[in-house]
């Protein structure tokens, strides 16, 4: 269902620009001098480094890795939000990638506005959203917020309100990052819960990123251990994580 081949990303992190004074100061210094000065402005950092994977439909992958890992970047490569600077990726079946929650909403429009707007980002008709509205607003437990804009709404709330447009249907894919520590304990749960009986029937594939060992143990089939940018393993849960774990000094 979803291939990647010697996958990489490249960022500049842009940290001196031409137009910096300093580097205005340099030439003019160099000019004084009647000599060239090279100067280093090379700021290129390699987030993923020839990844390579196979998912098949029905997976339950987690992703591990310290910060700086490259977990989201390769979530956002997968979701078609980033495109790989080198390699291929095949994704065969619809995306639902819930990361950086609340990103397709507009502050200024209220939760009800944004329930339609994003359910058309999603590719949900009007009609569709009209009778699922109902089942939205109730798994969001955000009924007396809905003329609310969003821009007033705790980073739980809206976290709430994506994970349940998002999760309207069941989606052939699945890319969650960290949404199961967000918004208060009971929600926590039942967005597990949700997640769970997709995963029940097989006929969702999920990519999970967390730092929780607990939650990527329960959920996970197999595990990615990401460490700067590249793949250091890729097994069974309870193995990949305990090296993990051991490497990490917990």
């Amino acid at each position: 269902m979803i291939e990647l081949k010697n996958i990489s990303m490249k960022f500049n992190l842009g940290i001196e620009k031409d137009s910096s004074l300093k580097l205005l100061f340099i030439k003019l210094l160099s000019l004084k001098k009647s000599k060239k000065i090279k100067v280093k402005n090379n700021n290129d950092f390699w987030a993923l480094k020839n990844v390579s994977l196979k998912i098949s439909k029905g997976d339950v992958i987690g992703i591990i890795g310290p910060n700086g890992a490259g977990k989201s970047t390769l979530l956002k490569i997968i979701a078609g939000v980033y495109k790989p600077t080198k390699g291929i990726i095949k994704v065969n079946g619809n995306i639902s990638p819930m990361i950086e929650l609340g990103a397709g909403f507009d502050g200024e429009l209220t939760a009800r506005e944004n329930i339609y707007l994003n359910g058309a980002i999603l590719g949900y008709s009007s009609s569709f959203i009209d009778e699922k509205f109902d089942e939205i607003v109730d798994f969001s437990e955000l009924k007396d917020f809905l003329d609310v804009p969003i821009k007033n709404f705790s980073s739980g709330m809206v976290a709430k309100l994506a994970f349940s447009i998002s999760t309207l249907v069941d989606p052939e894919i699945l890319i969650v990052d960290e949404i199961l520590s967000v918004g208060d304990l009971h929600f926590q749960q039942k967005s597990l819960n949700k997640m769970m009986s997709m995963i029940k029937n097989k006929s969702t594939t999920v990519i999970y990123v967390s730092h929780s060992m607990d939650s990527i143990k329960k959920i996970c089939d197999k595990v990615v251990w990401l460490e700067h940018g590249s793949v250091k393993k890729f097994g069974n849960t309870n193995e990949v994580c305990k090296e993990y774990i051991k490497s990490q000094n917990y």
